[in-house]
């Protein structure tokens, strides 16, 4: 005999309510356990991270040297000759009391670049202060750029400078740029010294994308952390290096770095690791020449070394975008998911958000209003991610005039390779 009551239909009708009580409870439960989650990731930025959304703080402070240094400028070039004679110009018309001595490293390039810097430096009657070095073939296992600069370095070593400023071909430098430097490391006992120099910013793509490339930088490397001796983050702008000679010595030189796509913070990160000081920062006078333009330029710019700087890790990869889902876009989820409380709560992350991008974007002469725009930059690079990731699977990553700096090798090794 069955002592159990069977259910009827109006048992599963009355049960119904019930369930989907419970779980519209869990999911109100749920939601409000994000946003606040939400809230503390960005009470956390805005407070206790190293302040790096206040650029501000990190002006390259007007001062003037005390010293008469001697400056090698190293200036790796492939293909600037459109953009090189603007950066000699710029260095050898400085308001510096020292001497400086330009090293420009011609990349093998097809363009007339050594012709192209020795015509600017000939226009300012300053042909002896400048050196052209015809770059020699890549060497296994180095990249690029930092087998010019080790060619650069070692012809500029032979005149036993003071420091060395590693800069690009395509910087057009104040004409206070230098002194301002070498008294930041003087008065600051830094032995690197690097600028964020400011970015091109005039089309729509690069006014969305470019202060948001400034501010993922510095919440990747805040300067006040840089600075700290105790801090292990370490970070540079390889556009503007300025570093002393005994400094890049210790480090191991180049050659320490030779395969690393992002070199500029490598480099900064091995002069940390050998007890040196470093100092990272923003002029706005000094500036790139080179634009991007395009929304495909800046995600080719992005996923040319993303995936390098997550160390080639699928396991990086995906903390990356789960922690940009979480940081950028959970916000404005809790806002519009239908719960109230949960609701003010991402509201109070989304004004932390929006007000820590807006001092880039007055940096950068963009409307503060395009700050809410930031979730969406955030998406955009993030993508770019993906691809770099994708890039480097199929072979073709590190992708820059021609070469494939960061290849995957068929036993797992990443390396370098000079292939067109």
């Amino acid at each position: 005999m069955n002592l159990g009551r069977t259910r009827t239909d109006s048992d599963i009708d009355h049960a119904k309510p019930e369930n989907a009580l419970t779980s519209t409870k869990r999911y109100d439960f749920d939601l409000l356990t994000l946003s606040i989650v939400v809230l503390i990731v960005w009470l956390y930025l805005t407070f206790f991270h190293g302040n790096f959304w206040r650029v501000g703080l990190f002006q390259l402070p007007n001062q003037s040297p005390s010293t008469r240094p001697l400056v090698a400028a190293i200036i790796p070039a492939r293909n600037e000759a459109d953009v090189v004679g603007r950066a000699i110009t710029s260095l050898l018309t400085r308001q510096f009391e020292g001497d400086l001595r330009l090293f420009v490293v011609d990349d093998n390039s097809t363009d007339g670049t050594a012709n192209a810097a020795r015509a600017a430096a000939g226009m300012l009657g300053a042909g002896d202060r400048l050196t052209i070095i015809s770059g020699a073939p890549i060497e296994t296992g180095w990249t690029g750029k930092l087998w010019a600069m080790q060619q650069g370095w070692e012809a500029a070593s032979q005149i036993k400078p003071d420091y060395f400023l590693l800069t690009d071909a395509d910087i057009e430098h104040a004409p206070d740029n230098l002194a301002r430097m070498v008294a930041q490391a003087e008065r600051g006992n830094f032995d690197l010294v690097s600028l964020m120099v400011k970015l091109r910013s005039d089309t729509l793509a690069e006014k969305f994308l470019i202060p948001a490339f400034i501010y993922f930088f510095f919440l990747l490397y805040p300067p006040a952390r840089i600075s700290n001796p105790r801090s292990r983050v370490a970070g540079a702008a390889g556009g503007c290096i300025l570093i002393r000679s005994d400094a890049l010595e210790r480090a191991g030189g180049f050659s320490a770095i030779r395969g690393n796509v992002i070199d500029d913070c490598a480099l900064a990160a091995r002069v940390k690791q050998t007890d040196g000081r470093i100092w990272l920062g923003i002029k706005e006078s000094t500036r790139s020449i080179r634009g991007y333009r395009t929304f495909a330029n800046i995600r080719n710019m992005i996923a040319r070394s993303a995936f390098h700087q997550l160390r080639h890790s699928a396991l990086l990869l995906v903390l990356c975008f789960a922690g940009m889902l979480l940081t950028f876009l959970a916000p404005l989820v809790c806002v519009f998911a239908g719960d109230r409380a949960a609701g003010w709560i991402g509201v109070a992350a989304c004004v932390l958000m929006f007000t820590t991008y807006v001092p880039t974007l007055r940096l950068y002469r963009v409307n503060p209003l395009a700050a809410l725009s930031l979730p969406l930059a955030a998406i955009f690079y993030l993508e770019a991610t993906i691809a770099s990731a994708i890039r480097y699977w199929r072979g073709r990553g590190g992708e820059w005039k021609g070469r494939f700096a960061d290849v995957l090798q068929p036993e797992g090794r990443n390396s370098s390779s000079p292939r067109a």
